[in-house]
């Protein structure tokens, strides 16, 4: 697969993140981990920023970040203009987030689901495509001019 998939993840996030790397690369993704690398406390805006600038660089592309909440890493994420986080806690939420939204990073909640609904999500997120139609018109209204 081409396409290589940018992840990062605060200390809270660090294990579900591992389990999720395990998976797409086992699917034969590339997967570029932005860190965190340890439980060790950290700032997750550190880790949820160089996973939206490496999605707004590469057109098309998807992005991963995890964090307790999934809060935090979320609103990292969405201050870039470029960037449709969507913070997903169930497998519905992470498709229509694809299908209305044009979701360009998943966010996943580490301390709130199973490494099993992760997963679940991940592929979702990754094989559902965006309808288009009267949801482009929405989602073109999302920018702020600045």
């Amino acid at each position: 697969m081409s396409q290589i998939i940018p992840i990062g993840a605060d200390h809270a996030g660090f294990q579900l993140k591992s389990e999720v790397i395990k998976h797409l690369e086992f699917k034969g993704y590339e997967v570029k981990d932005y860190g965190c690398y340890s439980e060790e406390s950290i700032d997750y805006a550190d880790f949820g920023h160089p996973v939206a600038d490496h999605v707004e660089a590469n057109e098309g592309s998807k992005g991963i970040v995890i964090c307790g909440s999934g809060n935090g890493i979320n609103m990292t994420v969405n201050k870039h203009q470029g960037i449709r986080g969507a913070l997903c806690w169930k497998k519905e939420i992470a498709q229509l987030a694809r299908e209305h939204n044009d979701a360009n990073i998943l966010t996943l909640p580490a301390r709130f689901i199973s490494v099993e609904e992760a997963l679940e999500m991940v592929d979702i997120f990754w094989n559902t495509a965006f309808e288009g139609g009267r949801h482009q018109n929405r989602i073109d209204k999302i920018p702020m001019c600045k």
